[in-house]
């Protein structure tokens, strides 16, 4: 699964960076991504004729075509996907055969990429990815939570979301309760 997402995301960065990889020969651009809590280093390049996409070093056959904004047909090797995706500042949220997933992408040459280390410190707010209903509260105020795990649930478009603490920590508060209908950007839990 890191393939399809790791091709999503050649394909979302090819979009942003393709003026400069396509004006200088070959050259090859650096990510780390985060998918699951497991880093990967991802690679994408570009000659006269075609991109290329390297996970962890090692040549992944990746093309997309986009049926709908914000909605890819991926072909990865000989696998084919059709993938939501929807980006935000700090990660990219990526809807696969109907499961929700969270990706962390990074420049390393990037001095955001560098002080990002530091939104480990201090709260964290989780927010609803679309418009919908918490069906599920996973947790409570006061426990602990590592990384990914679950803290509600959202059922939008009778698909069923689990939101996830981005750190490990403290559930301090939880806005919402089973039953509560929810927008797109509502905060539904804070982490710290």
């Amino acid at each position: 699964m890191a393939r399809t997402f790791c091709g999503l995301i050649a394909m979302q960065l090819n979009a942003r960076h393709h003026r400069l990889l396509t004006s200088c020969g070959y050259f090859y651009m650096k990510y780390n991504v985060k998918i699951g809590g497991k880093n990967y280093q991802l690679e994408l390049g570009r000659d006269a004729a075609r991109w290329s996409c390297r996970l962890d070093g090692l040549e992944v056959d990746v093309d997309a075509i986009p049926v709908q904004p914000a909605v890819l047909s991926l072909r990865v090797g000989h696998e084919t996907y059709e993938v939501k995706c929807e980006c935000t500042a700090d990660h990219i949220q990526v809807w696969v055969r109907g499961e929700r997933y969270a990706a962390e992408v990074r420049d390393p040459r990037s001095l955001r990429a560098r002080t990002r280390a530091a939104d480990h410190h201090g709260p964290r707010k989780l927010t609803a990815p679309m418009s919908g209903k918490i069906v599920r509260v996973l947790t409570r105020e006061g426990c602990e939570v590592v990384a990914g795990a679950g803290v509600v649930v959202v059922e939008a478009m009778k698909m069923q979301n689990e939101i996830k603490s981005p750190k490990k920590g403290t559930v301090q508060k939880i806005l919402v309760n089973e039953g509560t209908a929810v927008n797109a950007g509502d905060v539904l839990a804070i982490v710290e």
